[in-house]
């Protein structure tokens, strides 16, 4: 079965997630550490992972079974990896799920409900939520070069909201953090509790996953998109979750229009002449033919979920800066799209 439209493919997901139980304690080493026996297709796949010296994670599941799992250079199961920019697409469903409890009225909802004492031009009363999670606001981006500038303000809301307007809201596609930061503070707002509270009461407990605390704003408005932290395994377990039409069993964590919705490209980022599809929060490409979506986190972090394959892959590594950074980068997409998808596609 080849690639499938988001429609399509969500009429023939099954249910069900089989997570492998976190183990209480383990020895930290330097080498290889393997909780499942790996299917021998996959095998020489992950002897080029264990060579890779930023590598701290790999997991790969189809249709809910844990086929591989490794841990490299002293990381374990029961350790968090910081998600770095993947944050963004927690951040996605923790919005579907504002939204479907009633305390956001509409992706169409515009930002001067929330934040009107900062809005210095009459324009930006325009920017709507899904502005916000596509990245299409219009304001002049927070991320890059001017990050640091951003994070050494004394108030990160206020620093976002009074960037000049450098595209029409709705427009075109301008990365930011900052878009990100102003939906953990609507969901704050909307919803009367902070968005850690939210992410584990709504995400986290009915899950059976861990959401750790993370970074704050001066304001006490906890990051949003960027730190947040999870195990590999509860990495996962989010992206079997959308797998499963946002259902976890029997439970549903969000609704199916959401997960359907936000993995649509709706966004396109032109940067060095490549194209990038974006939909809310989640990045949207092809892999050998078949439609996939995946969160994405700066050093190597990330949740593949490719629906026509039932695959989900999980991949962590060293958040830091460092020598062979963005060739790390490239040598994990080589991966998942020259290896593990065609390998999974073949049949294990």
């Amino acid at each position: 079965m080849r690639s499938l439209s988001g429609a399509r493919w969500l009429c023939l997901l099954l249910l069900g997630v089989g997570i492998a139980a976190a183990s209480p304690d383990w020895t930290l080493t330097a080498g290889t550490l393997t909780t499942v026996e790996t299917v021998a297709a996959l095998e020489p796949t992950l002897a080029r992972v264990a060579e890779l010296p930023r590598m701290r994670s790999i997991l790969v599941s189809v249709d809910g079974e844990l086929l591989a799992e490794q841990y490299f250079h002293g990381a374990a199961p029961h350790r968090t990896a910081n998600l770095k920019s993947a944050s963004k697409s927690i951040i996605s469903v923790l919005v579907g799920i504002a939204l479907d409890q009633g305390h956001l009225d509409s992706i169409d909802t515009t930002i001067d409900r929330f934040f009107p004492e900062y809005l210095d031009d009459p324009a930006k009363a325009r920017i709507t939520v899904e502005d916000l999670l596509t990245m299409r606001s219009g304001l002049e981006t927070t991320s890059n070069r001017n990050y640091g500038r951003w994070v050494q303000s004394g108030n990160w809301v206020r620093h976002v909201l009074t960037r000049p307007l450098v595209s029409a809201p709705g427009s075109r596609m301008i990365y930011s953090t900052g878009n990100s930061h102003l939906l953990s503070a609507l969901i704050t707002k909307a919803s009367g509790m902070d968005t850690y509270s939210f992410a584990r009461r709504y995400l986290g407990e009915p899950m059976g996953i861990s959401v750790p605390r993370w970074t704050t704003d001066p304001q006490g408005i906890y990051f949003g998109g960027n730190e947040m932290s999870m195990t590999p395994r509860d990495m996962l377990a989010i992206g079997e979750m959308y797998l499963n039409c946002g259902r976890v069993g029997t439970t549903q964590i969000v609704s199916e229009e959401w997960v359907r919705t936000s993995i649509l490209p709706h966004a396109t980022r032109t940067r060095r002449g490549a194209d990038r599809a974006y939909g809310y929060g989640w990045w949207v490409r092809d892999l050998y033919g078949y439609d996939a979506f995946y969160a994405w986190g700066y050093g190597g972090q990330f949740i593949y979920v490719v629906p026509g394959l039932r695959l989900v892959t999980v991949m962590t590594s060293s958040p830091n800066p460092g020598q062979g950074l963005r060739a790390h980068r490239r040598s994990l997409y080589r991966l998942m799209e020259d290896e593990i998808v065609p390998t999974v596609a073949r049949g294990l």
